[in-house]
């Protein structure tokens, strides 16, 4: 086997370091036949070695072919994957039977996945966060979409463009789509008419100009209840139109180091948020994409950062005790032109070397992502339809007559940028960690901007080259 499979194990390990969160990426294209860079000859090696272009069974083979569905949806999400899973099976009509297993978090599905066999790896389809797309890619676990998109002749561009471009690597699909949010600003009106103040700030350089006003004026506790959050720190980068990372975010060649620490990214967001934190603007509300949304919605904080996903819970958390408000995810400065990129998770299908099962798969996951299930995917859990035309089912035209601040997110996802899709690296959960802590250590006064940058960069590359080192040829 290649050494990337001979070092499995620890790469693995290195994966589930730390708690699940979002993303970031772009597609990246070739055009003249030229000799191959180093990400597109690890992608063929990824197609070649993991896939062996396994061949699809016709649909009329697999009458009573069962698959194993791993996801990691629970609450609301998980009862809204089992009744699309219901549906599946009571009105399919290739006799295809889909076991849906909630397997925890996101890293416990991979660890899951780690102790199967090749050949045999317990699922046929498994869900993995955004940030696992790289080292599922290198895992020689999956069949690549691309070869079941090639096979059935579909048509990608019933997708859309910003969210499969972040699972795109040299023009190949490896995942679908599936539960996809941006980040949002989320205000609170009352504070904002109470205060004068008529345009939301687009930056956090603009926040703070106004945070006084908000304070003294407004009735605020807080300016910004901004959670210490590895997603939002690459969604900052982006917003700056920076790379996280060298050779193009790791798409156009494999990612050997950080590029944030070199391009200025890091230190323009953490110096304004230093600010913004010195002010009393900005207070350590502690870790999570989910930190600082207590504070919004019980009306302390005028401002917050979360996923699109959490639109709802935040309305309900609110209960109308204010008018919610929603819009862009901040730039750093003014100045700054970038864009914003996807988080959540995709659909893998694993080789299993069964061409009736990965047939079966392939039809499970055009059910999943047809238009009438994304559309009642959206209504309830938030997330965005993969599918274009789920825009034009009821039940979102309805969801978003009901939520007209989710519109902010579809702007804001049509008006990013593929190429803002967001950085490629196989150790990103560490990353998140690492980014976190010393965010952390910054806010806390143990360290200055320009040490917490150049500590996080020297820990994120050490991994990188460990990574790199062990797994790649």
């Amino acid at each position: 086997m290649r050494k990337k499979l001979v070092s499995l194990t620890m790469a693995v390990s290195m994966l589930i370091m730390a708690l699940a969160g979002c993303g970031n990426q772009s597609v990246q294209q070739t055009s003249n036949g030229s000799s191959k860079s180093e990400a597109e000859k690890t992608s063929q090696d990824q197609t070649d070695d993991s896939a062996d272009q396994v061949t699809m069974a016709d649909v009329s083979d697999i009458d009573g072919t069962t698959i194993s569905f791993w996801h990691s949806m629970g609450g609301v999400n998980g009862e809204a994957i089992q009744t699309l899973v219901e549906k599946f099976n009571k009105e399919n009509e290739y006799g295809i039977t889909v076991n849906a297993q909630y397997q925890g978090e996101y890293d416990d599905a991979i660890n899951k996945l780690k102790s199967a066999q090749i050949g045999n790896m317990g699922a046929d389809l498994v869900q993995v966060y955004e940030i696992g797309t790289r080292f599922m890619m290198e895992s020689g676990w999956i069949v690549p979409m691309q070869d079941c998109v090639d096979q059935d002749n579909y048509d990608v561009s019933k997708i859309e463009p910003n969210l499969a471009a972040y699972y795109t690597i040299d023009n190949q699909l490896y995942s679908m789509p599936f539960n996809s949010s941006t980040p949002l600003l989320y205000y609170n009106k009352d504070m904002f008419e109470k205060a004068g103040i008529k345009e939301v700030p687009d930056s956090l350089e603009g926040i703070e100009e106004i945070g006084q006003e908000l304070l003294d004026k407004g009735g605020a506790g807080e300016v910004i209840s901004l959670g210490v959050y590895g997603w939002f720190f690459e969604q900052f980068i982006g917003k700056q139109g920076l790379f996280y990372a060298n050779n193009g975010n790791g798409r156009e060649a494999l990612a050997t180091a950080v590029e944030f620490d070199k391009n200025g990214a890091a230190k323009n967001l953490l110096e304004e948020w230093k600010s913004l934190s010195g002010k009393g603007f900005a207070p350590n509300v502690g870790r999570g994409g989910d930190a600082g949304l207590a504070d919004f919605s019980s009306g302390k904080a005028a401002i917050t950062l979360g996923s699109t996903a959490s639109l709802k819970q935040i309305l309900q958390d609110v209960n109308g005790k204010f008018e919610v408000g929603t819009a862009y995810f901040p730039k750093v400065k003014k100045s700054d032109e970038g864009g914003v990129s996807i988080g959540g998770a995709s659909l893998w299908a694993l080789n299993n070397n069964d061409p009736k099962k990965l047939r079966a798969t392939w039809e499970f996951v055009k059910f999943l992502i047809s238009p009438e299930s994304q559309a009642y995917w959206n209504a309830q859990t938030g997330y965005f339809p993969v599918t274009v035309k789920a825009h034009e089912e009821d039940v979102f035209k309805k969801n978003i007559e009901q939520y007209p601040q989710f519109e902010t997110a579809i702007q804001q996802l049509h008006d990013s940028s593929p190429k803002y899709a967001g950085a490629l690296i196989s150790v990103f959960p560490e990353a998140r960690a690492t980014v976190e802590s010393e965010i952390e250590n910054m806010l806390n006064g143990k360290k200055s901007v320009d040490d917490a940058v150049a500590d996080m960069a020297e820990s994120i590359n050490k991994s990188i080259e460990e990574y790199n080192l062990l797994n790649m040829e």
